[in-house]
């Protein structure tokens, strides 16, 4: 039992700390020249694995690009219908 308990705090701080660290990654290329945007989600992705914090701001995330994504949307709509295309 002593083995399987072991396996699973070690697996906890890989997870933990890879995660962490492309997530840390991400927000240094939001002002750094780089994929910021996929790096972000991808270290939440990777911390929901194994923690119920991350997989809830994985949501988030990706509801505020979904919001984003219609945002864009509705002004290049207007914009169109103010040329008139």
């Amino acid at each position: 039992m002593g083995l399987v308990r072991t396996y699973r705090v070690a697996r906890r701080i890989v997870i933990g700390v890879v995660g962490s660290t492309i997530v840390l990654i991400g927000v240094a290329l939001i002002v750094l020249p780089g994929p910021a945007f996929l790096l972000i989600p991808l270290g939440f992705a990777i911390l929901g694995i194994e923690f119920a914090w991350a997989r809830h701001w994985l949501r988030v995330v990706k509801r505020r690009a979904k919001d984003l994504k219609q945002s864009a949307e509705d002004i290049k709509r207007k914009a169109g219908d103010l040329i008139g295309k």
